[in-house]
């Protein structure tokens, strides 16, 4: 047999190959779906089942509210600087007044905002 012979016959049992895999594939893929369907059916003659012997017991049918909301917890308030981060703090704030890049006013705010809080 030449070469075309051979790639016939690679070609021939490649098809074959195939087709079987898509034709296992779509069998598997029906028996989940069948099966899915059976445990649907199953828990919907539950639901329907626990309905009725709801409604025999004179309990009224369900609502279908939505899940209840809780609250957020309050935001934690930040812990106050201890009395070190204020002095180290209010010494930068001096040194950069000193130096020429905080004014007079930016300087009496900050500090009043550090010693404020």
């Amino acid at each position: 047999m030449g070469l075309i012979g051979g790639i016939a016959r690679t070609a021939v049992v490649a098809g074959t190959a195939t087709a079987v895999s898509n034709r296992v594939s779509r069998r598997q893929g029906n028996r989940w779906a069948e099966k899915d369907q059976q445990a649907q059916d199953a828990a919907d003659a539950d639901a329907y089942r626990q309905q009725q012997s709801d409604q025999q017991q004179g309990y009224p049918p369900q609502q279908g509210y939505p899940p209840q909301q809780g609250y957020a917890p309050p935001p934690q308030q930040a812990a106050a600087p201890s009395q070190d981060d204020m002095i180290a703090q209010l010494q930068k704030l001096g040194e950069l007044k000193a130096a020429g890049v905080l004014t007079e006013e930016e300087f009496a705010a900050q500090k009043a905002k550090i010693l404020g809080s």
